[in-house]
Formats: structure tokens, C-alpha cells, sequence
């Protein structure tokens, strides 16, 4: 199920919104939980946006990677944010560091890529999507107000996942997008999305 924006007036929204791009990022090298700053051109960019007149006075919150703060420092100035360990990325062990490319191509090394995952599959020493979800959910259980979330991709699509009852087999049906806010309706029980995301604005002069 796919709910309007409007048509979810009644209920708490959490706003969720990728961290800018690192210089690992940019080399195609898994992050994970290892603490990688945003480079010089994603905090250009990112101060130059702001988000959306109606997100502007809820709570901004993030996860404690420096990449994820000094996002939402940008994009929320001149509002504070706060820090949800939650929110950290997904562990991933001893991938982290290396290339995808590189790890795909080696059949041994354990990696599949999101569509051959299921809720259970763990990096070696890392962690599964379902164990992200387990420390997601008892704090977006506690969510009764909008908020803005700024956090990493592993971490949205377990959120995003529930809200669309995919299993993480076969194909996604979101994707994540930078400079842009997912937004999902929270229900007792139930993570609804909302369509479409919203775009950050740019800051006038």
C-alpha cells in the first residue's frame, strides 16, 4: 500500500535522507560503520540546499557517523540536530574498506549483492538486515511527531523494505536517490510509504 502525502495528515512521518557522498563512495568502497568524512564537494553541495519549508521546524536527527552529522548540520542549519545511535549504519564486518567490484567478482568471498540477501544474510562479522531492523524498531516504535532522519543507505533500505513488504529478494522496489527525502507514514504496527520524495531546496543567496 502506497498512501498520499495528504491522505497521511493524521499520522507521525519519518523523513529520511542519504547522507552526501565520501570519497570511499565515490571509489565504489563498502563504508559500513567505518567513520568516513564527506568530501569537499559534498559539503559544497550540501550547503547549498536546505530542506523543505514544511520539514523545517520538526526534530532533525542522525546517525553518529561524522558523514551522516555533517549532512545534517547543512541541511538543517541553522536548526540543532540530535544524535540516534540507532541510526548507524549496517555493520558491515570484513567487507568494509573493500571494493564491491572487487568482492563480486571473487566467488568466494561470500559477497551478494541486495537482491540475493533475505533478511538474514551477514557479511562476515557483520551484521543482517534483519539485526538492523531489531535496533531500528523499538525507536521509530517511540517516533509520535514528524522527524527527519539523516542516516545511510543500509539503514533506509531495511526501513524502506518494511514499508514496501519486500523480503530483500528479487527486485527493489524503491531507489534511494541522493538530496532527496523518503518519506514513510508510521501506523501501530505499520511503515507506510509515502510517494514521492520530496527534493531538498536550495538556500536563496
Amino acid at each position: 500500500m502506497v498512501m498520499s502525502q495528504e491522505n497521511s495528515s493524521a499520522l507521525p512521518r519519518l523523513a529520511l535522507l542519504r547522507h552526501g557522498p565520501t570519497a570511499w563512495n565515490r571509489a565504489g568502497r563498502i563504508q559500513g560503520r567505518s567513520d568516513v568524512a564527506l568530501d569537499a564537494a559534498a559539503r559544497a553541495e550540501l550547503a547549498a540546499h536546505r530542506l523543505p519549508a514544511p520539514w523545517r521546524a520538526v526534530p532533525v536527527v542522525s546517525s553518529p557517523l561524522q558523514r551522516a552529522l555533517a549532512t545534517a548540520a547543512c541541511i538543517a542549519a541553522p536548526q540543532s540536530v540530535q544524535v540516534e545511535p540507532a541510526l548507524t549504519e549496517m555493520h558491515w564486518g570484513d567487507f568494509e574498506g573493500q571494493h564491491s567490484a572487487s568482492l563480486r567478482a571473487c566467488r568466494s568471498s561470500g559477497f551478494r549483492d541486495i537482491e540475493n540477501w533475505g533478511w538474514h544474510y551477514r557479511p562476515p562479522r557483520g551484521e543482517s538486515p534483519a539485526e538492523v531492523w531489531r535496533r531500528l524498531a523499538p525507536w521509530i516504535a517511540g517516533l509520535s511527531t514528524d522527524t527527519v532522519a539523516v542516516c545511510h543507505i543500509g539503514v533506509m533500505r531495511v526501513i524502506l523494505a518494511r514499508a514496501h513488504q519486500w523480503d530483500f529478494r528479487g527486485s527493489c522496489p524503491f531507489a534511494i536517490k541522493r538530496n532527496r527525502l523518503f518519506v514513510v507514514a508510521l501506523a501501530k504496527g505499520r511503515i507506510i510509504p509515502l510517494n514521492p520524495p520530496i527534493r531538498l531546496e536550495k538556500r536563496t543567496p
